[in-house]
């Protein structure tokens, strides 16, 4: 049975109505509700790393995978406690350099700017039992890129962001979900195990693991919604940031 990746971005108070690229902000307080309504429903919330064997079909359970894109402060401190508190782990994609900055690849969209975890944060991040995972190193769409420059954005973030952390980085993530046969080739060359997209639907169980689809959470997604994403086939092949 396929399983479902979630999609998170913030956690955080969403912005004003009218803000651009305000969906993609979750409450803490819904965040919290809908990792409740997981643990009630008998789901356990797993980082990629925990995922594999279930997405290798070598183990089987009702689970979910948990991940959020780009590393906003707001992670560690309104998702990290929650999900501590469940026993759940997820996994961060960061942007390696990033570190310590803002989401200034949103800018020119009008996008608020929010603080990005530095090296020390990360680094709680993965002590409170999460994982870190690469998001290339300047959040670029890699489809705009010459060959060598996408395969360094791939190769070199994962350096980056484990002598950052000083643990192995192994899951990669496409900026805005954009990516070519060839950035498949490179996310295996440069040894990860998994490379999420922002296409819409359930990760089958033995599929492709470097062009996984997710489980899109927004800000308007309200718990009955929730629990329906988890158990829907969809595909949307559009990319997000």
């Amino acid at each position: 049975m396929p399983i479902p990746i979630l999609m998170y971005h913030q956690i955080d108070t969403p912005p004003a109505r009218g803000t651009p690229m305000r969906g993609m902000v979750v409450a803490p307080k819904r965040f919290a509700a809908q990792m409740r309504l997981l643990k009630l429903l008998g789901y356990r919330g797993l980082s990629m790393s925990e995922l594999m064997p279930y997405l290798r079909g070598e183990k089987v359970g009702k689970v979910v995978g948990i991940t959020l894109d780009d590393g906003y402060v707001n992670t560690l401190e309104n998702a990290a406690p929650v999900l501590q508190s469940l026993r759940f782990s997820a996994t961060c994609y960061a942007v390696s350099k990033r570190l310590g900055g803002f989401n200034d690849w949103d800018a020119a969209m009008g996008v608020p700017q929010k603080p990005l975890m530095n090296a020390a944060q990360l680094r709680a991040w993965v002590a409170a039992g999460m994982e870190v995972g690469a998001h290339t190193r300047n959040h670029l769409d890699l489809t705009t890129l010459d060959d060598d420059t996408a395969r360094e954005e791939i190769t070199r973030c994962k350096a980056e962001l484990e002598e950052a952390c000083g643990v192995p980085v192994q899951h990669f993530c496409y900026p805005y979900g954009r990516f070519t046969p060839s950035h498949l080739h490179f996310v295996r060359e440069a040894g990860y195990f998994s490379a999420t997209t922002t296409r819409r639907g359930r990760a089958a169980i033995h599929g492709d693991m470097f062009s996984l689809p997710r489980v899109l959470v927004a800000q308007a997604t309200w718990l009955p919604q929730f629990a329906l994403k988890l158990w829907t086939r969809y595909e949307d092949q559009r990319g997000m940031k």
